[in-house]
């Protein structure tokens, strides 16, 4: 209908509405879409018309960003369903190393169960910031324990039976023996040097030393897990404080990569697996983290020395001009170093030893043979010096006990290990004219016909690894370890103190005895005890019994002190001069071994534990999964 103009009219709107209803009329609109609109915030997360307007944030299945809020803490994870496989993960996930480095953290990545229900976000109103969802948050990384412990096949110490029950026969007297040295050692090393590295008995004093590079305790750590095993329950807790209140790791001074990580790293490892305490998980892992620039060379094989302080390294100044890497040092980190990804979830650990495989499987070796020193920044060999006593030792028996550790997974080292002892027995294994089988040392093609008391070890390691050779081979294995076994023996035998020389030769119609002064001293050395142990659990031959039963008679009348143990400077003179020097060793291997020679097989039972080169126990892996930490823990 046309409108006439009328003069005075004037229509509000195209619509009939005059600019205030206009205005009323928008806003009324512009609130209803706000109120629909909004709403969408407030469905349910599975809603299908929320999906239809917002769509979902793109992520990896299975993957979540973290991120802390400021001034919030951590929500906590929801609790997963009981799983028998300790919480660590796989290889190559990502995970912090430790819960200091976790907080440090604001956008790491961490694996979840992709099957795991999401929890609601909530809102942080404090801040005004929506909080984040419990599995995207930061939290520590755990290691279960209980589950840890329930996959073990043996009690740790043993089926143990009443005291008032168990007959009082030879082997428990003899045992008991061996704990009442133990708790003379401590109670010594407690009274006159505790917190120093070393108990000096004659002067009844402390001892530091440079090797530690100003940690200190050494004789604390190294102990722990023996005072556990023989049940010296106040001596462990002891120990135990003194580590809580009085371990600490900002020193600044230069440490051996190697005796830090088999005496500290080891014994603080042992001591949380035996007992599940987090100060020795969290001390280990922090000093684990310490040793790391000893990496950082062009080859990945670390030197031998790092600076705590500033975080630089050498090799030690007698190895070729200060030039070289020690094969007994470098490869003698593998059963550690997996534990502490283990513990941690840090790869790096276990990407380290895994890379020094790695290179020493290029090398082309002489003969088959791993020379003892090798160039970090070349990698090449700096001699063709083979020893499988000092320098070259406890690499062999890492590999072996690599494989073991690994609950048999881990082929390279097995492989690396029988190709490596076939190597010896053609290149280096000799029998004397007198019939005592010895392995002598190699300097490209030439041998010293001698065997370094360190070489004792290898009648045990051999022992421990027949059971897996080719099947032709085992008897023959079992053999070889208990004739050098024998041969070690006899060092011990052949001296005024029943107890063994630093190094012995055969030459010049003289078998199994040193040949000069500064090889006749005893330092309270633990290999030939510990190639009886595993003697003894293998064949369960008496002998063995009988002659470490020997060596504990040896130790008592000629090193035992009024304030503790000491070494002897010369095993051929029957009125021994001390050396004034209770070595950590002594008591975390000497007289573990002991004991455990004189005890049932399943106190520390071999199917469950491996023990470092400083004779910790170190667990087997009996994951459901072994693939998971390992191919190779």
């Amino acid at each position: 209908m046309l409108m006439r103009k009328v003069p005075g009219f004037v229509p509000a709107s195209p619509w009939g509405l005059r600019l205030p209803q206009k205005f009323l009329f928008l806003l009324f609109l512009s609130g209803l879409f706000t109120l629909c609109f909004g709403a969408l915030f407030l469905l349910p997360n599975s809603s299908r018309f929320k999906r239809l307007f917002l769509a979902p944030r793109t992520q990896q299945p299975g993957l979540e960003v973290m991120a802390e809020v400021p001034g919030h803490p951590p929500a906590r994870e929801q609790e997963s369903p009981p799983n028998p496989a300790p919480a660590a993960p796989a290889p190559g996930e990502d995970g912090p190393s430790s819960q200091a480095s976790t907080r440090r953290r604001k956008g790491w990545l961490r694996r979840t169960h992709p099957t795991r229900p999401r929890e609601e976000a909530t809102a942080a109103r404090s801040s005004g910031v929506e909080a984040l969802r419990p599995q995207e948050a930061s939290i520590p990384f755990s290691f279960d324990f209980n589950a840890f412990r329930s996959r073990l096949r043996h009690p740790v110490l043993g089926t143990r039976t009443d005291d008032t029950e168990e007959p009082q026969n030879l082997v428990k007297t003899q045992r008991e023996k061996i704990k009442e040295m133990m708790q003379f050692a401590w109670q010594s090393y407690k009274r006159y040097a505790m917190g120093k590295n070393e108990l000096r008995p004659l002067t009844k004093d402390g001892y530091e030393g440079s090797m530690f590079g100003g940690l200190s305790g050494a004789t604390v750590i190294d102990s722990l897990d023996t005072l556990y095993l023989m049940e010296l329950k106040e001596e462990f807790q002891e120990a135990k404080a003194w580590v809580e209140e009085n371990f600490h790791l900002n020193v600044s001074g230069e440490a051996s990569l190697f005796e830090v990580n088999i005496r500290y790293i080891g014994g603080l490892l042992s001591a949380f697996y035996l007992t599940g305490e987090e100060v020795f998980r969290t001390k280990a892992i922090e000093l684990g983290e310490k040793l790391l620039p000893a990496f950082s060379t062009p080859t990945g094989i670390p030197k031998s020395v790092v600076n705590f302080k500033s975080g630089s390294n050498r090799s030690w100044g007698w190895t070729m001009a200060g030039s070289s890497s020690i094969l007994a040092e470098f490869g003698s980190l593998h059963l550690e170093f997996l534990h502490l990804t283990e513990l941690s979830g840090n790869q790096v650990f276990a990407e380290k030893v895994r890379h020094i495989r790695k290179v020493l499987r290029k090398i082309e070796k002489p003969f088959g043979l791993y020379p003892n020193f090798i160039s970090p920044v070349s990698g090449n060999w700096m001699q063709h010096h083979v020893s499988v006593g000092g320098l070259g030792d406890s690499f062999y028996e890492y590999l072996i006990k690599s494989w073991l550790m690994s609950a048999k997974t881990d082929m390279e080292a097995k492989d690396m290990y029988y190709e490596a002892l076939k190597a010896i027995e053609t290149h280096l294994l000799n029998v004397s004219p007198g019939g005592l089988t010895y392995i002598a040392e190699w300097r490209g093609g030439i041998l010293d016909h001698k065997m370094g008391h360190l070489a004792c070890f290898s009648g045990g390691m051999i022992a421990l690894g027949a059971e897996d050779a080719e099947e032709d081979k085992r008897a023959h294995y079992r053999e070889l370890a208990a004739q050098i076994t024998k041969t070690c023996h006899e060092s011990y035998d052949r001296s005024d103190t029943k107890l063994g020389p630093e190094a012995f030769w055969f030459n010049s119609g003289r078998e199994a005895v040193a040949t000069q002064l500064s090889e006749s001293y005893y330092i309270l050395r633990p290999e030939v005890v510990e190639s009886y142990m595993y003697l003894w659990r293998q064949t369960h031959n008496p002998v063995y019994r009988e002659w470490g039963w020997e060596v504990v008679m040896a130790l008592e009348k000629h090193c035992r002190t009024e304030a503790g143990f000491s070494g002897i400077q010369d095993v051929y003179s029957s009125i021994p001069n001390h050396d004034n020097k209770q070595q950590t060793f002594f008591l975390a291997e000497t007289l573990k071994y002991l004991y455990l020679l004189f005890s049932e097989d399943d106190t520390l039972s071999l199917e469950d534990w491996v023990f470092n080169t400083e004779a910790h126990p170190l667990p087997v892996n009996h994951s459901d999964s072994a693939s998971r930490v390992g191919d190779q823990l």
